[in-house]
């Protein structure tokens, strides 16, 4: 046997072992994976947790909802620029590996919430300043664009079959991780400045701390080996031209992410990411207090994930999701009426039930994504058409949202909601059951 073929063989033989048996390196490869993209999402999640603290320092004075809501734009555009990094990061993700391109979507992250943090406001450098928040913003999407796919992609082929559901919640618990964080960071800053503190000088140093971590992240990713999975596909040739190879055969399947995509991006981003700044735009309740709520119910949704998964491992992604779909067409509408005038408590309650229904996507999602796609073109498989569907559905919803309460027509969001969940209804019900899938292709 030549010295290629053994290392193959070795190769398959370690991909087979189950998940409880993994060596110590696939543990830190793993977990190098989980805190990176939770980084990434603690960059995301700071902008739209403190977006209503330093609105006002890249704008001109004036009306600060309108500064808000300008904010808010920035965030949106953001989001357009994930498809390119999904696919270009993708693309080299699948050509030179998942770590390889893990290691590069943790670097731009960071980098941008560096300029973020020491950006002069716009009454020093004018124009200049939210232009420069535009582009921090724009490397932040692009590395996000390439982060989520390939940590799906190397943390589900770490599982064993039967169990990919179960490792690949973990991915969305290091997601939800990483807004815990920020809603948890900004309400320490919250709490422990006052306004003009907070407006100074208080907003900069989470983005500063954020960097910092993703520095560290940085160290260990350096230090963690490939994916099994990518190692075998590479050396029998099968991962040079990945996006050819997509769009001629798996053109269906990427319609299927994007049809799975588009109810979980809008209700995750506003429940989980969007929801303490939307109570506190439009209920004026106070920011530390609605970033509390939003922090316990995370908290919450983090400890179900993988039971989620369990479950989704069990009885099936297909009716693991649709107690997310079916549950969210009956709820989101009594849920946005409570929040009128309500306070603390009310807001507790209803991100807590949301957060239960939304593991019935979130703990499926990172199975479902990979086993659509072979090794060879599965991080571009998913992250094109995910962050697609991610730009226009889920970056638009806090704009959204916030437009249509200030112009009185609350009521339209819920028909926003369920009209996405009628989407994921007709994929999920017409798309094979990936947990009756033996092994990754």
């Amino acid at each position: 046997m030549s010295a290629q073929e053994h290392t193959v063989a070795v190769g398959h033989a370690a991909s087979d072992v189950p998940a409880a048996t993994m060596t110590r390196k696939q543990k830190k490869a793993v977990l190098a994976g989980v805190l990176g993209n939770a980084i990434e999402y603690l960059d995301w999640g700071i902008y739209a947790s403190l977006a209503p603290v330093f609105a006002s320092q890249f704008f001109a004075d004036g009306d600060p909802a309108t500064a808000f809501l300008s904010t808010l734009a920035i965030f949106a555009v953001g989001f357009f620029v994930r498809p390119l990094g999904g696919l270009v990061l993708g693309t080299y993700a699948d050509r030179y590996g998942r770590k390889k391109a893990l290691t590069l979507t943790v670097s731009l992250m960071s980098a941008g919430g560096l300029v973020i943090a020491v950006c002069p406001t716009y009454e020093h450098i004018g124009v200049f300043s939210p232009l420069l928040l535009l582009v921090a913003r724009l490397v932040q999407a692009f590395s996000a664009g390439g982060e989520w796919p390939s940590s799906v992609s190397y943390i589900v082929e770490s599982a064993a079959p039967g169990k990919r559901a179960f490792v690949g919640s973990f991915q969305q618990v290091s997601t939800a991780g990483g807004i815990l964080l920020a809603s948890l960071l900004a309400l320490v800053v919250t709490s422990a400045l006052n306004d003009r503190q907070m407006h100074a000088f208080g907003w900069r140093i989470a983005f500063a701390f954020a960097a910092a971590l993703g520095l560290m992240v940085l160290w260990l990713r350096v230090r963690t080996q490939e994916s099994q999975h990518f190692d075998d596909a590479e050396l029998s040739g099968k991962s040079h031209k990945p996006v050819t190879k997509l769009f001629a055969e798996h053109k269906l399947s990427m319609l299927r992410v994007v049809g799975i995509t588009v109810p979980g991006t809008i209700v995750y981003y506003l429940w989980i990411t969007n929801m303490p700044g939307y109570a506190n735009a439009t209920t004026g309740l106070g920011l530390d207090k609605a970033l509390l709520a939003n922090s316990l119910a995370v908290v919450l949704f983090m400890l179900l994930l993988p039971l989620g998964g369990l479950v989704s491992d069990r009885l099936g992604r297909r009716s693991t999701f649709m107690f997310f779909l079916v549950g969210f067409a009956v709820y989101s509408w009594p849920a946005f009426r409570l929040l009128e005038g309500g306070g603390f408590w009310t807001l507790l309650l209803v991100e807590v039930v949301g957060v239960i229904l939304l593991v019935g996507n979130s703990a499926n999602v990172a199975a479902i994504y990979a086993e659509l796609f072979p090794t060879s073109v599965r991080t571009t498989g998913t992250g094109l058409p995910y962050a697609t569907a991610v730009a226009l559905f889920g970056g638009t919803a806090p704009y959204l949202t916030t437009w249509l309460t200030s112009i009185g027509q609350r009521d339209k969001i819920w028909t926003y909601v369920v009209v996405s969940v009628l989407i994921g209804m007709v994929t999920i019900m017409t798309m094979p059951d990936g947990a009756e899938k033996g092994t990754l292709d």
